[in-house]
């Protein structure tokens, strides 16, 4: 018995156009296609006059449907997997059947399209040569600042998607635990026709979107953290100083100047206090 082809394709993440001839053509050529949500599927294979049928392939029933799509592969269908936008796999379910594929020796062909990490990255101005990818925050307040903690010293710029809704508070907690002059891009809508690409320090952000509010899918492109700058204590001193007279809590200036030198934010919060004694 020949084994089916689970075809991995690609798709637009907003401008129809850039929808590529070989995804079309593969979506014409399968038997079936596992899409993430059929109705907005269906709209683009009647863009293209696209006539395979489709079948439901999601978070929520991915524990039943795999095992249904390993048969039909394993009974030598086609079978072709699609996100709602960009690259299945990326922050959605793909990734489970593409590897119950890879255990079961059926063939995975790549067919590969837009994706927002890269499309943002590319014109962002942040460093390109390396990057980490986080995917989405977790939604919790407390989980989300543990994670960012975790990334503060990296040194790669760091790539995150964020949801309308919860685009405010990420920018809070990135300024509370990476510092309020970190450099950040905000690309939002890509390809679409609001397309937009804001870019700024963290606290220029925070205060972008107070004023503005949040619409549409982001993509947040943050700068990682460049060689520590060496300061004695005495210059330490001075920096928590300015930064106290503009109004800046003591442990918000300590973040911000751990992030500049090798020294542990504690060390630096108590040099803080002692200066907040003496005003006092």
């Amino acid at each position: 018995m020949t084994l089916g082809t689970l075809y991995v394709v690609g798709t637009p993440i907003g401008n129809l156009e850039d929808m590529t001839f070989r995804a079309v053509q593969t979506l014409q050529n399968v038997d079936l296609i596992a899409a993430e949500d059929t109705r907005h599927t269906g709209k683009l294979l009647q863009h293209f006059q696209i006539k395979t049928p489709q079948i439901s392939y999601h978070e929520h029933n991915r524990s039943s449907r795999i095992p249904e799509l390993l048969q039909k592969l394993i009974h030598g269908s086609a079978v072709a997997l699609v996100s709602d936008a960009g690259m299945p796999g990326i922050s959605d379910p793909g990734y489970e059947l593409v590897k119950a594929c890879v255990d079961a020796d059926i063939k995975v062909v790549p067919i590969p399209g837009a994706s927002a990490v890269i499309t943002a990255l590319s014109a962002a101005g942040l460093p390109t040569d390396k990057f980490v990818f986080e995917g989405f925050l977790p939604p919790k307040t407390n989980q989300r600042r543990q994670r960012l903690e975790f990334l503060n010293k990296e040194p790669r710029t760091i790539i995150f998607y964020e949801s309308p809704h919860r685009l405010r508070a990420t920018l809070q907690d990135l300024a509370e635990v990476m510092g309020t002059q970190r450099s950040i891009v905000i690309a939002r809508e890509l390809t679409k026709f609001y397309e937009e690409f804001w870019r700024g320090t963290v606290k220029d952000a925070c205060q972008h979107y107070q004023e503005r509010e949040p619409q549409g899918e982001y993509t947040i492109l943050v700068a990682g953290v460049t060689n520590h700058t060496q300061l004695s204590e005495s210059q330490i001193k001075a920096e928590l100083e300015k930064l106290i007279s503009q109004g800046i809590a003591p442990s918000q200036a300590s973040r911000e100047l751990a992030l500049l030198t090798s020294l542990p934010r504690r060390y630096i919060y108590q040099l803080a206090l002692d200066i907040k004694d003496i005003e006092d």
